[in-house]
């Protein structure tokens, strides 16, 4: 800039369109000409831009323009001043937007928007149109959008009574709108993730008592009742002790709500979930089958039943639960009635097959996150917890008509949290147990069908050609698939796709009950001789291709997967089941995943071992997929840690993995085959497979460390350890108890962690120099955390140095960084840093993200302890955004608790509390005790910093209860905080 003020370009006819003035208030005085600033010259000159652009266009005396710019002392020549500054001003802008009428000055001609504080309030206003019309989601958006608008303090560095005056009222302005979305993020459900911004905002305006009312209630709906409490008491004690007064009557009265426990407090008075969503009707209902044949009666009692939930005079939600045994046609009755049912519910359908036959039924918190994607919440509205999820799946179908269809469910309890509750919607239930805990339903019993019944649904599917000149063998065939839908329909579809046979021939088929299992249950057999005549028409590779699939535990099987196992291209595999889910004997679960209904898998087991030639097939089938686990977790594991040597020395593998562009796609595949992998893992624990399925799980450990799966993680680990123990593999044992070791120490359990880690010390010393490595260096992580520091550092030490003998870079940089908490612990803080810097620049030598986050993190807590607090709040928050990136949820809240330490190292205590808020948020349900302990700690000690006593008390006496639990030394530490001058 040259400093000769700019003046607007002109625009003439065929020439471009002008660039259009936009000015800000919501912060800084600014002026731009399309994306260019303006300059808009001294603070008083500015004081009269922002006098004008307040007052909407109306004009302004030069007395009123005086009296705002200097107020009851203005200079002598404050006219001629003022005069200056307007024709500057009018250079700037031009003269058909400064214009000068009856002695005063205004600013006319802007386009739209092009004030902030205009839109602020055009947004503000279509806020407030949305909420009440219901429509909360998009409120709490423009909300947010208005919110956005604010660049710090309004009118910065501006002087003179007006702008005094307005920035008063634009902050408060901006005030009313927080609560405002605030308050609406509670209706909808986030009380959990609005705990950290109130307890920031609370601190930073300690007499508002509005927010201190947002902020008890997010605490109590977050299961947090005695810091709601405690809220209360801090504040009633604020005000006396500043003003003099009591709680306004708002705040009683929600005290002695919570102390009442009040039902009212416990969900959201207005629905949760977007009222947008009303327009996402859900239609998941499976296709019903065209030739669907008889239950005139249950059509009819069902259609009923529905019908009066859904009629203007229904008062309650109707549920149906249709018990009977596998195979007997419970979905196809329900489909077809929910299909005759639609009109109803014009809302929309939801379906879902709930797996309660089998070993690992769908979860209620998987299925309600499910229906409330489909119902049009969004991802980041979903909640954690299986009741936080119900209640707003409720809150959601409230004022909707919609019917739900749960097949093959389990129990009433996996049911119950699935039920809509509202009036105007209903739910239809299969099962194979007849629910008679499940309150107010209207329970059908579906037996076989009737003969003539059977008869009719067999001559649909075949042709009544076919069935007319041999009726007999049609009634022979019908007899021997005991009445069951599914087994006529699997017989009749056969026959029908085999136009040379005859009706006797598949009688005479069926009649042959060599080719039924013997050893199964008599209530069962009529399903699995249905089993057996489908499996009896499989051309051979199908045929094989059924039976191999079946080998595999895991809810589903992905293609890549399958391809292992069947020892086939990807392509011949997919032919090849998707022929099978054309007969009905697979399912496809999702593109590229398939599944087996639980009893047919069961008899595709049962095949396997009867049929399977050689034998040694079934054990080849099973080898290559674990194989394919272990070597596509070893990719993964090489590309989240290059460098680290471990892939190096795990079992060698015959079949290979996937091979992963990026570390985001490798993640994507770990954490979606979780379950699967790690199910594999558990059943191959015999002969040549078990040293490989623990290479499988220690190269999986992500699952461990992120916390999403610690739990089946530490199972599958206890299972592998002893099966080692068994077998007498001392290498494998060893492995196995590194791999417990990880998790319980992930999980905050120390003990067990130590005495898994000694014992692989010893199993290994001599046999395994890698395992004895890792091992040395979690021994002394754990270590520290038991405040055994000399132990810690000779484990470190020994571990450095053996990394360092088998060329072990990230193993050595672990140990390094490891080792720097030992010496922050017991004071050398300089070389501390020193330790956490040299690992964490070994891992960015090797290009290693992931850990290398774990190096900043180090560095951070020892950045913090030596007093330079910019940069440990930098590294902190650069390891923060790769675990966030990374899924590394217990890393992550850890990060957040580590930061708020910093925060508060900083004398930053609302933000410090914010943070360790959302460290809580977090790691729920991960982590263990321990760690959420020591965040209560500074949770206590950040609120306690910003007035909030009773709340950081609430806090510390959770965390002496956790700590005195665990018989942990950090109690210690907790009395003193609660009691300074008994400890004194």
């Amino acid at each position: 800039m040259d400093g000769v003020p700019r003046v607007p370009k002109q625009w003439h006819p065929g020439s471009e369109e002008p660039a259009a003035l936009r000015f800000s208030v919501l912060g800084p005085v600014r002026a731009w000409l399309g994306d260019d600033p303006l300059p808009a010259g001294s603070p008083q000159q500015r004081a009269l831009l922002a006098a004008l652009l307040l007052r909407d266009g109306r004009t302004a005396t030069a007395s009123e323009l005086i009296d705002a710019l200097w107020g009851d002392e203005p200079p002598s020549q404050a006219l001629a001043a003022l005069r200056t500054y307007a024709s500057r001003l009018r250079k700037t802008l031009g003269a058909e937007v400064l214009v000068s009428e009856s002695g005063g000055y205004a600013i006319r001609s802007l386009s739209e928007g092009a004030l902030d504080h205009v839109r602020a309030q055009e947004l503000a206003a279509d806020a407030e149109k949305a909420r009440g019309s219901g429509d909360l989601s998009r409120a709490r958006d423009l909300l947010r959008e208005t919110l956005a608008l604010w660049d710090g303090e309004p009118l910065a560095s501006i002087p003179g009574p007006y702008a005094e005056t307005q920035r008063a009222r634009l902050e408060e302005w901006r005030l009313q709108l927080l609560e405002s979305r605030l308050d609406m993020d509670l209706e909808q459900g986030f009380h959990a993730e609005a705990v950290s911004e109130l307890t920031a905002l609370t601190a930073a305006h300690p007499l508002r008592e509005r927010l201190r009312e947002l902020l008890m209630l997010a605490l109590y709906r977050s299961g947090r009742q005695a810091e709601a409490l405690a809220v209360y008491a801090d504040t009633r004690r604020l005000l006396a002790d500043e003003l003099g007064v009591d709680p306004r009557q708002g705040l009683k009265e929600l005290q002695q709500r919570i102390l009442q426990a009040d039902p009212g407090l416990a969900e959201p008075s207005a629905p949760k979930a977007e009222p947008a969503a009303a327009l996402v009707r859900p239609h998941q209902l499976p296709a019903t089958v065209t030739d669907f044949t008889g239950r005139a009666s249950f059509v009819q009692e069902l259609s009923d039943v529905l019908a009066s939930a859904s009629s203007e005079e229904g008062r309650v939600m109707a549920v149906s639960a249709l018990a009977g045994i596998g195979g007997v046609g419970k979905t196809t009755l329900a489909v077809h009635v929910a299909h005759q049912s639609r009109g109803a519910f014009p809302d929309g359908q939801l379906y879902v097959d709930l797996q309660g036959a089998g070993s690992r039924a769908a979860e209620p918190e998987t299925v309600l996150g499910a229906f409330l994607r489909a119902l049009g919440t969004a991802d980041s509205a979903i909640p954690d917890s299986l009741e936080e999820r119900s209640a707003l799946y409720r809150s959601a179908l409230d004022g909707r008509r919609v019917l739900v269809l749960l097949d093959n469910a389990r129990d009433a309890a996996q049911v119950r949290p699935l039920l809509p509750g509202t009036e105007g919607c209903a739910a239809l239930v299969t099962s194979r147990i007849r629910m008679v805990d499940l309150a107010g339903a209207h329970l059908v019993d579906l037996d076989v069908m009737s003969p003539e019944e059977a008869l009719q649904l067999f001559t649909k599917i075949v042709g009544q050609e076919r069935v007319a000149s041999e009726r007999e063998a049609a009634l022979d065939v019908v007899a021997a698939c005991g009445f069951l839908p599914l087994a006529i329909r699997i017989a009749a579809s056969r026959l029908a796709a085999r136009r040379t046979w005859t009706v006797s021939v598949l009688a005479a088929k069926l009649g042959d009950e060599r080719r039924r299992l013997d050893e199964l249950q008599a209530g069962d057999l009529a399903v699995k001789a249905t089993f057996e005549l489908g499996y009896g028409q499989l051309e051979p590779a199908q045929a094989r291709a059924f039976r191999l699939l079946g080998l595999a535990d895991g809810p589903d099987i992905s293609l890549a997967a399958a391809a292992a196992v069947l020892d086939l291209p990807a392509e011949a595999t997919e032919d090849l089941l998707e022929s099978l889910v054309d007969t009905s004997l697979l399912e496809s679960a999702a593109p590229g995943r398939y599944r087996y209904h639980d009893l047919v898998r069961l008899y595709a087991r049962a095949c396997a071992e009867r049929d399977e030639q050689p034998p040694s097939e079934r054990a080849a089938a099973m080898s290559r997929l674990l194989d394919f686990y272990l070597s596509t977790a070893a990719g993964v594991y090489a590309i989240e840690r290059p460098g680290d040597r471990l892939v190096d020395h795990l079992e060698p593998t015959a079949y290979p993995g996937l091979v992963f562009e990026d570390r985001h796609r490798a993640q994507d595949w770990l954490y979606s085959e979780a379950i699967s992998l790690l199910a594999c893992v558990r059943q191959s624990t015999r002969g040549g497979f078990l040293r490989r399925s623990v290479d499988a799980l220690w190269a999986s450990v992500d699952l461990a460390e992120s916390g999403t799966n610690s739990k089946a993680y530490e199972g599958v680990a206890a299972a592998l350890r002893e099966a080692a123990q068994e077998a007498g593999d001392a290498h494998a044992e060893a492995r196995a108890l590194v791999t417990l070791a990880y998790v319980h120490y992930y999980t905050g359990r120390f003990d067990p962690a130590r005495e898994a880690a000694v014992q692989a010390l010893e199993l290994a010393a001599e046999t395994d120099h890698l395992t004895s490595c890792w091992a040395s260096n979690t021994l002394g992580v754990i270590a520290l955390y038991q405040n055994q520091y000399d132990d810690g550092e000779a484990h470190l030490t020994r571990a450095i140095e053996s990394f360092r003998a088998c060329h072990d870079r990230a193993g050595e940089a672990s140990a390094l960084c490891n080792l720097s908490r030992i010496h922050l612990a017991t004071g050398r803080t300089g070389s501390a840093v020193s330790l956490a810097q040299q690992g964490t620049d070994m891992y960015d030598g090797m290009g290693h993200a992931l850990k290398g986050a774990n190096g900043r993190y180090a560095l951070g807590l020892a950045l913090t302890q030596s007093g330079r607090l910019s940069e440990a709040t930098a590294r902190l928050g650069e390891a923060l955004a790769v675990f966030r990136n990374s899924r590394q949820r217990l890393w992550e809240g850890m990060s957040l608790f580590r930061l708020a330490e910093a925060d508060l190292a900083a004398q930053r205590p609302a933000q410090a509390a914010a943070n360790a808020e959302t460290a809580l948020t977090v790691l729920r349900g991960i982590g263990g005790e321990w760690r959420r302990g020591n965040v209560l700690i500074v949770l206590g000690q950040a609120l306690n910093a910003i007035g909030h006593s009773g709340r950081a008390q609430v806090c510390w006496r959770e965390s002496l209860d956790i700590f005195q639990t665990l018989g942990a030394p950090e109690a210690a530490t907790v009395r003193a905080l609660l009691n300074p001058l008994a400890v004194a």
